[in-house]
Formats: C-alpha cells, sequence, structure tokens
C-alpha cells in the first residue's frame, strides 16, 4: 500500500504537505486551546509535522495514518528527533474508513478529504471518532478569486471551477452540514511558495542522482513545466486552510 511513486519523491524534502507553514501549524495549535495530554487523531498524517510539534509543544497525544511507506517512515524518526516517541503513534496504512477505539479530542484530515470522498464524507468519518465536545480540523482548498475559465481551474490542477468554493461559501458549507467553525488559519502565498516551490529542487537533485529511472522523463517534465504553471495558476487563484468545526 502506498501512493503513487512521483508523490514520494516530488515532496521526500517536506516536513509538511501543504501550504501551512510550521508558524502558522503553531499558531493552529495554540488556538486550540488543548488541555495537557488531549488526544488528536490524524487522518492522512504525511510526515507526522503536526502531531509531532503538538506533542513537544502543547503536550498532545495522538495517532496518525497515512499511505506512503516514506512519510510514515519520516513521520516515526521525526518523533524520535522531537523525543515524543512515547506520545505519538503512526501506522502506514489506508486512512478511508478508520475509526479509533478511543475517542479523539481532536479529529484531523487536514489536506486529504478524498479519503472521504470529499469534505462532508470526511466530517463524518472523523465524527465517529471524536469525542462529545471535540474539534473537527479540516484542511481544504478554496478559490482565492474565481478562475474566469474551466482552462484557468485546470492550471490550479483543478477539473473544473465547480471542484472547489470561494471562502465564503466554503465556510458557509460547513454550517450547512450542521457545524460551527470555531477556528481557522489559512495558508498565504508565501505557504504556498514552501509547499510548491521546495519541490523544484528535490526534483532538480532527484533527477541527478537517478537519470536512468522510469520516472525520469516524468520528473523532468513536471520540473520544466511546474515553476511557470504554478506562478500562472495555483499561485494566483488557489487558496488553502485549516477549519476547525465543532457538532451544533
Amino acid at each position: 500500500m502506498d501512493i503513487p511513486r512521483i508523490f514520494n519523491i516530488t515532496e521526500s524534502a517536506h516536513r509538511i504537505h501543504n501550504p501551512i507553514t510550521p508558524e502558522k501549524l503553531a499558531t493552529l495549535g495554540a488556538a486550540l486551546r488543548l488541555a495537557s495530554g488531549a488526544r488528536v487523531l490524524d487522518l492522512g498524517s504525511g510526515s507526522g509535522e503536526m502531531l509531532c510539534t503538538w506533542a513537544r509543544d502543547l503536550d498532545v497525544v495522538g495517532t496518525g495514518i497515512d499511505m506512503s511507506q516514506l512519510f510514515s517512515e519520516q513521520a516515526k524518526r521525526r518523533a524520535v528527533e522531537l523525543g515524543v516517541a512515547d506520545q505519538v503513534h503512526f501506522i502506514h496504512g489506508d486512512a478511508a474508513g478508520y475509526v479509533s477505539d478511543e475517542k479523539a479530542d481532536v479529529a484531523a484530515c487536514v489536506g486529504a478529504t478524498w479519503i472521504g470522498g470529499g469534505v462532508a464524507g470526511t466530517i463524518a468519518l472523523l465524527a465517529r471518532s471524536l469525542r462529545t465536545g471535540g474539534i473537527i480540523l479540516i484542511g481544504e482548498p478554496f478559490w482565492r478569486q474565481l478562475p474566469p475559465t474551466d482552462d484557468v481551474a485546470k492550471g490550479c490542477l483543478a477539473n473544473s471551477i465547480s471542484d472547489f468554493l470561494v471562502l465564503p461559501e466554503l465556510v458557509a458549507s460547513f454550517g450547512h452540514l450542521g457545524y460551527d467553525v470555531v477556528e481557522m488559519v489559512l495558508a498565504d502565498q508565501d505557504g504556498w511558495d514552501r509547499y510548491e516551490a521546495a519541490k523544484w529542487l528535490t526534483m532538480r537533485r532527484w533527477l541527478e542522482a537517478n537519470p536512468d529511472d522510469e520516472l525520469a522523463n516524468e520528473v523532468r517534465a513536471q520540473l520544466s513545466s511546474e515553476p511557470e504553471r504554478y506562478a500562472a495558476y495555483t499561485r494566483e487563484y488557489l487558496g488553502w486552510g485549516v477549519f476547525a468545526l465543532m457538532p451544533r
């Protein structure tokens, strides 16, 4: 079980696999006002930076599940590096359908809502692991400005304009699902730069080390096209944020 290898290559040097920065990740953790010992479940936990840094800084405990074997191994190493391996546990597995035996104070899916077939399905999945009075975290893109055409939306790697909402509509949609939005931390263009641009050096170094790999042509094509595509489309049109929700 693993994610497509291209993602393991392009994001192998990332600690955070979305546009939020370490500073904003810390802001989010502090904003939730978690008690010492609070339990966090993170579906699609990537390289474990959220759980590991919150365990270090906020004294939480928790579990992360991710399909990437590489990212799961990186998460375990990060827990050891930060001295929190006794507080957090990482599982290499499919987060889709995962329900925790022990109810969580925070149930999160930060940038992987495909595990539930979209935002609504992922919220419903997370709710099954949430204790009464707990908080759900959803990380999701939105349109910073509405693309004028579907071709521009495709330049943002969406299928069409209808894939995402503008921010007010996204916030309203949580209410329609029966949840109060109790906090949010939004990525900015600098955060997008750190997420996207960091891939380019990784790809270049990988190509130098692996010129005969079966994916070398695909990685070369991405490195040749991604900087221009990103600067023209994603950076200008696509936003991203983490939204804290509590059931009404």
